[in-house]
C-alpha cells in the first residue's frame, strides 16, 4: 500500500481520482453508537479509516447524529462499496 503522500491525482481538474483519500459521512439514531459502526463498516470492505479523522455532530434536539471519516479508496468500486455498507445498516438513514 502506497503512503499518503505518495497518492498523486491523475488528472487534479478533475473531480475524483482513485487512489485518494475521501471523506464519507452518514447520519441515523444518536442511540445507535455511529461512532463506532460507521468505521467498522467502513473497514469491512476492506478499506483504512485514517486515525483520528473521526467526527462526530449532534442534532439540534440531539435524537440524531452525523459521523464523518476519511478512508484510503484505491478505486471507485470500492468508494461505492462502501456507501454501499453504509446504507445496508438500518440504523443508518443517510450517506454524503
Amino acid at each position: 500500500m502506497k503512503d499518503l503522500e505518495d497518492i498523486q491525482a491523475q488528472h487534479p481538474e478533475q473531480g475524483f481520482q482513485f487512489p485518494g483519500v475521501f471523506e464519507i459521512t452518514a447520519m441515523g439514531s444518536a442511540s445507535a453508537n455511529l461512532e463506532i459502526k460507521v468505521p467498522q463498516l467502513i473497514e469491512s470492505v476492506g478499506l483504512s479509516v485514517l486515525a483520528g479523522s473521526a467526527r462526530v455532530r449532534p442534532s439540534r434536539e440531539g435524537h440524531y447524529v452525523s459521523v464523518a471519516v476519511s478512508f484510503t479508496c484505491p478505486t471507485r468500486g470500492k468508494y461505492d462499496e462502501a456507501h454501499a455498507a453504509l446504507r445496508a445498516d438500518p440504523a443508518i438513514r443517510w450517506t454524503l
